[in-house]
């Protein structure tokens, strides 16, 4: 009866010893040796295009390897997978801390000019959340500041042009609804502020159009023929301008008749009013 529970015990024993030298052929070296061989095979998959699984086993390195000398390189690498995979918000995280952990680092300047990058495609991916477009115009003021001489920096100053051109839309748009919903002075103060901040947005025109036409709604007829004379001076090559611009001082003398009129009008009323009394 000894028998089959000693070969059962012989035979545990022997899968055991089995199990531990399959272990110690799996890895034999020092951690560092196996950080290093972990983050090589992480970085094959990366240019073999597997990101998603580059991704998971530089996480794992993250987590494990602190101290090996592969943590600067992993942290950059997995940053550049997100990048890759368009997760634009784990990307922007992982490029901003690793240019707060690595400010000196050969990748440092690629992190910070990716971390714009990813925010800026965090703003177009939903045009209506307004702070994603700052977060990424702040990200690209601190790229410009930090390293001024950057070859990339004629890119970053691109990419700006387009995220104060979106600021620019968005405030004209409220603008524009104000005019809409018969609020010109409303209207007038988006306007203002519109003109004075977005100088190169390609709505300056029609900013200053629908600007005039608010102050010939609340009867501010000098403010009008101000904006009118900045639209002729600025546009003085544009004959489709000039002709617009016409109008528009028609249209300010054709108020002005009207509410001199009505005044007039009105003066004779109460003065009628008054020798009725009288």
């Amino acid at each position: 009866m000894s028998k089959p529970h000693s070969l059962a015990t012989l035979l545990a024993t022997l899968l055991i010893v089995a199990l531990i030298s399959c272990s110690s052929k799996t890895y034999t070296g020092s951690l560092t040796d196996k950080c290093v061989a972990e983050y090589k095979a992480a970085e094959e998959r990366f240019k073999a295009g597997k990101y998603w699984r580059a991704k998971e086993d530089l996480d794992e390195i993250l987590k494990n390897c602190t101290g090996t000398g592969v943590i600067e390189e992993t942290h950059f690498l997995l940053a550049e997978s997100h990048f890759r995979l368009k997760e634009w918000l784990e990307a922007r995280a992982e490029y901003g801390s690793f240019a707060n952990f690595f400010p000196s680092s050969p990748y440092a300047e690629t992190a910070t000019y990716r971390r714009a990058v990813s925010a800026y495609n965090l703003s177009y991916k939903d045009s209506r959340d307004q702070s994603n477009t700052t977060f990424a115009i702040r990200d690209f003021q601190r790229f410009e500041a930090e390293y001024p001489n950057s070859a990339l920096l004629d890119s970053a100053r691109m990419y700006l042009d387009s995220l104060n051109n979106r600021v620019a839309e968005n405030d004209f748009q409220i603008a524009r609804l104000y005019s809409r919903m018969g609020e010109p002075g409303a209207a007038a103060i988006y306007l203002k502020i519109f003109l004075d901040e977005f100088p190169k947005s390609p709505r300056q025109r029609e900013a200053i159009v629908l600007l005039i036409n608010s102050y010939i709604q609340m009867k501010e007829f000098a403010s009008a023929k101000f904006y009118l004379e900045r639209l002729r001076s600025t546009y003085s090559a544009d004959e489709r301008m000039l002709v617009s611009a016409r109008r528009l001082e028609e249209q300010i003398a054709s108020a002005e008749s009207s509410l001199e009129r009505r005044l007039d009008r009105e003066r004779r009323r109460k003065l009628k009013q008054k020798d009725d009394n009288s």
